[in-house]
């Protein structure tokens, strides 16, 4: 089970419309709840990201690093890690 620190879960939080139209979480433990569930990641890197997405199946084979970031399941949290939300 992964485990989500409060800085990726706050992000999630307040920015979960950007995959979602209606928010999946209300608060901190929905947050980490719904997260486990969905079994997101968290990545180090763009390429971390990539490589996680191609290994999941996701053809990102013609995408270049700013199109993955900007992918509605890729969460770029303020300390340079990526939260990737898949469902």
């Amino acid at each position: 089970m992964a485990q989500f620190d409060e800085v990726c879960l706050t992000y999630f939080l307040e920015h979960q419309t950007q995959l979602f139209r209606e928010k999946v979480a209300q608060n901190l433990k929905e947050a980490e709840e719904f997260l486990e569930d969905c079994m997101a990641v968290v990545c180090s890197s763009l390429e971390e990201v990539r490589s996680y997405l191609d290994e999941s199946g996701a053809d990102v084979s013609g995408m270049d690093l700013k199109e993955i970031e900007e992918a509605s399941e890729v969460f770029s949290i303020p300390d340079g890690r990526y939260l990737v939300v898949e469902v």
